[in-house]
């Protein structure tokens, strides 16, 4: 029997994909697995370099960009194993890492995902746990209000701050560059929503575990390099949009209408407000070329908040 069916959604990113998947070669003698690369159309030969360089990975080709969420349900509609890894390609798996999430798994039947300790490439720990949000972590996260006063109370709490990353814990969500799933957990509650485009779908389905009675758990034993946004830093004006626009999913799902609509007009008021200072920077002559770059992914973001 598979031990481990790993889906991993790709996106213009060969030379990550390529980093990815040859750390997942070596790790085949240790553990069975399954491989599935879901490639949304990204042009660049990625898929190609898959078929050609890992001939014992299944490769989906998907003629658009269909989102995270949505790429990897269609590995794991197909998927044999006891256990599921949703993996970012831009994320590897250090040796021993899945050998790791699956002990873990099986020496807790109550917990239904377990993440590994997230690294950048310098080796420094990357944050990954997480409390569910609060309404005021909503209006705070990836706002000017974070930048203002990025230690505050409400963050901390949300960034598990208060414990050590160094130490097995249970969590409420986890970062979703790197998730071990129990497949009987996603027969009770399902698969990832797919009104997620990207962003937010491992808080989403992470609740919903924790709203059925299973646990969420970090395994700090495992270690992933997560080289970060690997395929979103390519368009940070999509990235900023893709970001919020799930916030907004989320609060609608979550926490109702009302709460999404003061949400997003809470957007627009901080687009604007963030327009005007980069603007006025803009007219000193402070960098120009950023300046004039930051007005147009913050000009997208505000016609995207205006249209809902």
């Amino acid at each position: 029997m598979t031990d481990l069916s790993i889906s991993v959604a790709s996106y213009r990113t060969p030379a990550m994909l390529q980093q990815c998947l040859s750390a997942l070669d070596g790790e085949r003698p240790q553990v069975r697995i399954e491989v599935t690369v879901i490639d949304n159309a990204s042009g660049d030969g990625s898929a190609d370099m898959v078929a050609t360089q890992f001939p014992w990975v299944r490769l989906v080709r998907n003629p658009r960009n269909v989102g995270f969420g949505a790429a990897h349900n269609q590995a794991l509609r197909d998927a044999s194993g006891r256990f599921w890894l949703v993996l970012n390609s831009d994320a590897s798996p250090r040796p021993g890492a899945l050998g790791a999430l699956v002990s873990f798994l099986d020496a807790h039947p109550g917990v239904a995902v377990a993440g590994p300790k997230l690294l950048y490439p310098d080796g420094s720990v990357q944050p990954s746990r997480r409390r569910f949000p609060t309404l005021a972590t909503l209006f705070l996260e990836s706002t000017q209000l974070q930048r203002f006063s990025p230690n505050n109370a409400v963050l901390r709490r949300y960034y598990v701050a208060d414990r050590s990353d160094d130490e097995s814990q249970e969590v409420d969500w986890l970062v979703g560059a790197c998730l071990c799933i129990r497949a009987q957990a996603v027969e009770q509650v399902g698969l990832f929503d797919e009104r997620f485009f990207m962003y937010s779908e491992e808080l989403d389905v992470c609740r919903r575990f924790r709203a059925a009675g299973w646990q969420i758990a970090y395994v700090p034993q495992a270690e992933v390099v997560h080289l970060e946004g690997g395929s979103t830093r390519q368009d940070l004006g999509a990235r900023d949009r893709q970001f919020q626009a799930s916030k907004l999913v989320y609060a609608e799902k979550w926490h109702g209408a009302g709460v999404a609509r003061a949400l997003r007009a809470y957007l627009v008021l901080e687009y604007v407000a963030r327009a005007c200072e980069e603007a006025v920077k803009l007219a000193l002559g402070s960098r120009v070329d950023e300046r004039r770059a930051r007005l147009r992914v913050i000009g997208s973001g505000l016609r995207h908040a205006l249209r809902g």
